[in-house]
């Protein structure tokens, strides 16, 4: 620490006596120390691998908040969503607690909660080690936001724009430089995809089989994922679709009488699921100074579904807002708040579609050790 603080005066003593570059220090400064003292994290990165922000991409899955203040039903801003979060604040997460994005940047020593892009309290440290752009109800396909409504990849993109100049105001041209080509990024979609964009509204059935569908999907990845390069990415992690046919919504809405998993969900999800390895591999060969990494959310949330006793759950067929047969976004509202379960950790689900904190931290503790070596 001694040092850090050493080389800070030195910085401080150049030839910079006006006050934007006084500013610009003491951001460096700041940025420097907070990766030095930055939250404990389980995994140990070298000091010269380390990630110095975390920037996400996508749906619900890691939308801290971005759509709270678009009209919208695709919106957690309200009870009993956040009854685990920071004493129960419905912060417009969708779970009852943290969510990926949250626990990656705990792992990486970044901070605590990764903040929504649109918070309109996020101060200008908080650009700095990193933010989401997502928005619920997003997917791959352009189509699906405009279902939901939400905000697009190519519109989070331009929030990433935005973001990078806001970024150059607060730490200068070398520094931003350096938090985006080291910076890890995050991109989670696919699901609205496949169970709104094509088996809920039909809209995309009417025209493709799902075989060509999950082709389209993965085009559309492609193009998103080669966009992040030009605009800098050189560090990406994509999860892959999860095991659609056995959440609680589809196994509700198609699971039979007794509820069971949705196969033809479930083979959609692996269906695209290749292909997207596929798009990984091509993007690898293409850009050989940056380096995308499959994050495989399919398996191990199946075998916590199909085996819940074994990994600590109780409930693996219902979420635990409301009934937990069909409620997710606004059905998982305070009306049904008295009907929510009082402890979401026995559950791996928090309502139909979400799954719980416990659920999230389960997924990732099981990915990020074989992930994160394969950025090095």
């Amino acid at each position: 620490m001694d040092s850090m603080r050493s080389l800070f005066f030195r910085l401080f003593l150049l030839k910079t006596h006006t006050t934007t570059t006084i500013k610009c220090v003491l951001v460096v400064f700041g940025v420097m120390l907070s990766w030095c003292v930055g939250v404990a994290a389980s995994v140990q990165i070298p000091e010269d691998k380390r990630f110095p922000a975390l920037l996400v991409f996508g749906d619900s899955i890691v939308d801290p908040g971005n759509n709270n203040h678009m009209i919208t039903a695709a919106k957690a801003d309200y009870p009993p969503y956040g009854k685990d979060f920071k004493g129960g604040i419905p912060s417009g997460r969708f779970s009852n607690g943290k969510i990926p994005g949250d626990i990656i940047a705990k792992e990486l020593s970044l901070k605590e909660y990764l903040p929504a892009y649109r918070d309109p309290s996020l101060q200008p440290d908080d650009l700095i080690t990193g933010v989401s752009f997502a928005s619920g109800g997003c997917g791959y396909d352009p189509l699906t936001s405009l279902l939901a409504p939400a905000t697009t990849l190519a519109q989070q993109l331009d929030m990433f724009r935005e973001y990078r100049s806001k970024l150059y105001s607060l730490v200068g041209e070398n520094q931003t430089s350096y938090i985006i080509g080291r910076g890890l990024f995050g991109v989670v979609a696919s699901s609205n995809d496949i169970v709104n964009s094509y088996y809920i509204s039909g809209i995309r059935r009417a025209h493709y089989d799902i075989s060509s569908y999950t082709t389209l999907m993965a085009s559309f990845a492609a193009d998103f994922f080669a966009d992040l390069y030009a605009e800098g990415a050189r560090r990406i992690g994509i999860f892959t679709a999860p095991p659609l046919g056995c959440i609680p919504f589809t196994r509700t809405t198609a699971g039979g009488f007794e509820r069971e998993c949705v196969e033809e969900y479930n083979q959609a999800a692996v269906m695209f699921n290749s292909k997207l390895g596929t798009v990984i591999d091509s993007f690898n060969t293409k850009y050989r100074d940056a380096k995308a990494v499959i994050v495989d959310v399919y398996n191990p949330l199946l075998s916590l579904v199909k085996n819940p006793r074994q990994n600590g759950f109780e409930v693996a067929d219902k979420g635990c807002c409301g009934t937990g047969l069909i409620e997710a976004v606004f059905l998982c509202s305070p009306v049904d708040h008295p009907k929510t379960c009082p402890d979401a950790s026995k559950y791996v689900f928090w309502d139909s579609f979400h799954p719980t904190e416990t659920t999230y931290k389960e997924l990732i503790a099981k990915n990020i050790g074989i992930v994160l070596p394969q950025f090095f």
